[in-house]
């Protein structure tokens, strides 16, 4: 029997990861490195996935590096297998972290429902939705290759409730209807997949709640007082959730959502 290190270890694996020189994506590509995994990080810039990159390096010792991709864009997506196999020869974790959020300064985005646009929805979709899709489909023969195959989606409690709009009263904060459609769309496409692309490569899902990052003392004392555990999330809350389904500590767990909310939608 494996101990729990055993399980655990990322060592010789190599995980992609979508947003990953992003706030959340930055550290569970930390906490990956930390179990041993090389890392390639995709993001919209080269100089901030290769500064990542190299931050993981010096403080690992893992092999990395960045690629500059937009995820609105299929053609550039479907190179990275390729890109990855070519420099470390193996891909055994996709993780998809990188999305458009309330905060994004998009026109018709982050405004009244009768505001926002339909070329936003569009926009949101492909970069929240039908990049992991391709992505997935673009990796899954070398994830399979692997034997250790595990690709995460991270989605948001708003793609399993609905939003309290009061909690935005007076903030700059919004709640667009793409981002929960995409985020409750990026849950199905998980449970699809964990069933298409089984036994070799499981999926699974991580359910971030709200992440403080300075908002409004208002916002941040309303949202706390809705959850059960009394804070906001932070990144470091999602390090151990990405370890465990990137890792043999899950390996007979796949369809599966691990919702990290400090209980928000416990009831």
């Amino acid at each position: 029997m494996k101990t729990l290190h055993e399980l655990m270890t990322l060592k010789g694996r190599a995980a992609l990861i979508t947003g990953g020189a992003g706030h959340i994506g930055s550290a569970i590509a930390g906490g990956l490195a930390e179990l041993g995994a090389d890392i390639v990080i995709l993001d919209m810039d080269q100089s901030k996935a290769d500064a990542t990159a190299g931050s993981l390096r010096q403080e690992y010792g893992v092999r990395t590096f960045g690629i500059a991709a937009d995820l609105g864009q299929e053609a550039p997506l479907r190179q990275v297998p390729a890109q990855i196999e070519k420099e470390l020869g193996r891909l055994d974790i996709l993780i998809h972290a990188a999305a458009l959020v309330g905060t994004s300064n998009l026109k018709g985005w982050a405004v009244p429902f009768a505001q926002q646009s339909a070329e936003t929805w569009d926009d949101a979709l492909r970069v929240n939705l039908t990049s992991s899709f391709i992505l997935s489909q673009a990796c899954a023969d070398l994830l399979a290759t692997s034997g250790k195959g595990s690709i995460i989606n991270l989605s948001s409690i708003y793609g399993m409730v609905a939003p309290d709009l009061s909690l935005y009263a007076g903030t700059n904060l919004g709640n667009p209807a793409a981002y929960a459609a995409s985020k409750a769309g990026l849950l199905q496409l998980t449970k699809w997949l964990s069933t298409v692309l089984a036994p070799k490569v499981r999926v699974n899902a991580i359910t971030p709640g709200g992440i403080w990052r300075g908002q409004a003392e208002a916002f941040v004392a309303a949202y706390t007082k809705k959850t059960p555990l009394a804070r906001m999330g932070t990144e470091e809350d999602l390090k151990g959730a990405a370890a465990y389904l990137a890792s043999d500590l899950s390996a007979y767990v796949t369809g599966h959502n691990l919702v990290v909310d400090g209980g928000w939608t416990a009831w």
